[in-house]
């Protein structure tokens, strides 16, 4: 099937210009290229239409989950028909394995996994290996090892109707490919046996699969509801099933991998007694002896992938496979690769590989893991580089390596079809003529007061304000504050789970928050029309988090809307400050001058808020109404205070205060009474 856009939209001029060349540098081997797309320009919408024209399948990178869940959503209603996937890092909770030598603390990895991302991941590869017209959207961790896509392919079970076969083998292969039976629950990655049938829920779907036998006869395959167990599509010809997780390996065709481990395990104990660290060796010895054992009996051991460079028969120090080796795999260089906010993203690759290497060394050195850990690790920078074929960066203020690199390859390129300058296309002309928005200096003297007050008036004509601040501490006491004064408030930053945090920006759009209140995650990509004011404390405190880069980024979040502003507190204008003034009037002065030269009237976006990312699982309470306003709440879930250290029940505690008030402004007061009595349990116990 071929990409196909379905929009209402058409493109502008501008985001036209931009295809156009775009698209022409590709198909000229223009390998590297940088979209300078502003704010509200509609670089998605252009990324978009380079797919559509050049037909070919897409990874696109962003550096952090929730502008990556916003892209997924934005391209998943762009292409219906095709196969958007999401994938990104499935770890609500991650602490690696760690050792550290100081106090003889050994920390064992540990993780909660999110169910829903694990299943998106595994969609993205599956469809990577079945269909070419796939766009994956992807965080950094495409750069991490997950186990090689010859095996994952290699595992698969294909079966048809009417084929011989026993149902003994079909539960047979199911264990191979690491589905657990549950004959009482029936969960994403498991199945069960009910008399003549096998039902399968796939890792990666959100249906059920039925087979159903007849002797030794496949008589019927048909998908079901893993719910209601209700018929979806009634008769299947034939299915192909992949594994349910990505690190597989088939014993009996590597059981000279195990000779392998034993021999590097035996090399090893000896240079560890060298060293006169018999109990490190000792230590070593019992633990790579118990992880072959569970191999051996079930195929998979927890921690599996620090002997993959032994699986995926690789040498010492070679890279490991990746998202990209899925692309690499069957489309060779006819695949593209797009960069969002290159800006961060570049970098952020760039960084990996280091703090990795120096956790698995400890591990190492002290017994924990044998050498070949090492080389389960993320891409070195070069090692990326070579594995895409090309790059398209987009950014609103990209950086002079990616200007440079497309500058290179543009020079080095003979082919004088191209319509690009130096590889640089700039696009900055929104569809709305909102030009980028008015900057005003404040002092920093009352500051927190003066935000308030410019929320207050906002929120009374139904507009929302995106505050930044310099801490997480500070945004959620800044939050909190707010909240007792009477606004409806969030924060958002780091800590927040990764799906929560679309749902969030949805509910400030909705009018369920006035205010967001963020570090970082509010500068890059956050398409919010309905954001009116952009509030940036402490504004003259050089650093990252007011880097000229930083700032025009955080200020186009009020290029949205009509009556956009930005406000700076600041008792003096720095380096960053004004570099960053002096971009904006001059991106001002192209914007207004274009809008007098085609007649071009301002007018505020109006969008609708997509479906969610995936559907929140808690119990829902009937919507009920209150005038003429509809509003749905939803109970407190489960909080398990006595799992909670002293320090987490005093931070839950205090945010709960915070919610409490909330609901209660929102005249929601069942939920108000729960967190209440919550509240009331928790105060005893601290």
């Amino acid at each position: 099937m071929n990409f196909e856009i379905s929009s209402r939209f058409k493109q502008t001029a501008d985001q036209k210009q931009a295809t156009e060349k775009l698209v022409a540098g590709i198909e000229n081997g223009l390998d590297y290229q940088v979209l300078l797309g502003v704010t509200g320009s509609g670089k998605t919408f252009t990324m978009a239409n380079v797919i559509e024209q050049l037909q070919r399948p897409t990874l696109i990178i962003s550096h952090n989950k929730t502008l990556a869940a916003q892209l997924y959503q934005e391209l998943r209603d762009f292409f219906p028909k095709n196969a958007v996937s999401f994938f990104v890092s499935y770890y609500d909770y991650y602490q690696p394995e760690a050792y550290i030598p100081s106090t003889d603390t050994y920390i064992e990895k540990d993780s909660d996994i999110n169910e829903m991302i694990d299943k998106l991941r595994l969609a993205a590869t599956t469809n990577l290996l079945t269909r070419k017209d796939t766009i994956v959207i992807a965080s950094v961790s495409c750069i991490y090892n997950i186990g090689s896509p010859v095996e994952y392919g290699h595992f698969i079970f294909e079966f048809a109707k009417g084929m011989k076969i026993k149902r003994e083998q079909i539960i047979q292969r199911l264990v191979e490919l690491q589905y657990e039976r549950n004959d009482y629950g029936f969960h994403r990655g498991s199945f069960r046996v009910r008399g003549n049938a096998v039902d399968v829920c796939p890792a990666y779907l959100d249906l059920g699969l039925r087979i159903e036998m007849d002797g030794e006869l496949l008589s019927n395959i048909s998908t079901i509801d893993p719910v209601s167990g209700k018929t979806i599509e009634a008769s299947l010809k034939n299915y192909v099933l992949y594994p349910a997780k990505h690190f597989i390996t088939d014993v009996s065709q590597n059981k000279d991998v195990f000779g392998q481990i034993e021999n590097d395990l035996e090399e090893r104990i000896k240079e560890l007694k060298k060293e006169n660290k018999s109990l490190e060796a000792q230590r070593l010895k019992n633990k790579v002896h118990y992880d072959l054992e569970m191999i051996k009996e079930v195929g998979y051991v927890k921690g599996i992938e620090n002997y993959s460079r032994y699986f995926d028969k690789r040498e010492p120090g070679e890279a490991p496979y990746s998202l990209l080796d899925y692309f690499n795999h069957p489309y060779k260089d006819k695949w593209l690769t797009i960069v969002d906010e290159s800006h961060i993203t570049f970098p952020q690759i760039r960084g990996m590989y280091a703090g990795d290497q120096s956790r698995k060394e400890t591990l190492i050195n002290y017994g924990f893991r044998l050498p070949s850990a090492r080389d389960n690790r993320p891409l070195k920078f070069d090692e990326f580089m070579r594995r895409i074929p090309n790059f398209i960066a987009t950014s609103a203020t990209p950086n002079e390596w990616e200007l440079s690199q497309a500058k290179d390859k543009y020079n080095q390129n003979k082919n004088k079809k191209l319509i690009s300058q130096n590889g640089l296309i700039e696009q900055l002309l929104r569809p709305t003529g909102i030009p980028d928005p008015l900057v005003e200096i404040r002092p920093l003297k009352n500051q927190v007061m003066d935000c308030f007050a410019e929320i207050q008036k906002r929120a009374k004509v139904n507009q929302r304000t995106l505050v930044t601040t310099l801490t997480k501490q500070t945004a959620e006491d800044l939050s909190a504050y707010l909240a007792e004064k009477g606004l409806k408030v969030h924060y958002l930053h780091s800590d927040v789970k990764t799906l929560e945090r679309s749902d969030i920006l949805d509910d400030l759009r909705r009018g369920n928050y006035d205010c967001l209140v963020g570090i970082n995650l509010l500068r890059e990509g956050l398409d919010l029309p309905e954001v009116s004011l952009v509030a940036i404390l402490d504004a003259d405190k050089e650093g990252f988090l007011r880097s000229d880069v930083t700032l025009i980024q955080t200020m186009g979040r009020a290029a949205r809307h009509v009556e956009g502003k930005v406000i700076m507190y600041a008792d003096k204008v720095t380096g960053s400050m004004d570099r960053a003034l002096k971009e904006i009037e001059r991106r001002r002065k192209i914007q207004i001058a274009k809008n007098i030269e085609m007649g071009i009237t301002p007018t505020s976006i109006h969008k609708p808020i997509r479906e969610k990312l995936v559907e929140k699982e808690e119990e829902q309470i009937k919507p009920w109404t209150i005038g003429e306003k509809e509003k749905t709440f939803y109970r407190l879930p489960h909080i398990d205070i006595d799992s909670l250290t002293p320090k987490e029940k005093i931070k839950l505690l205090k945010n709960l205060k915070t919610e409490m008030k909330m609901a209660a402004t929102d005249l929601n007061f069942e939920l108000a009474i729960e967190i209440r009595d919550k509240v009331k349990d928790l105060e005893k116990r601290v």
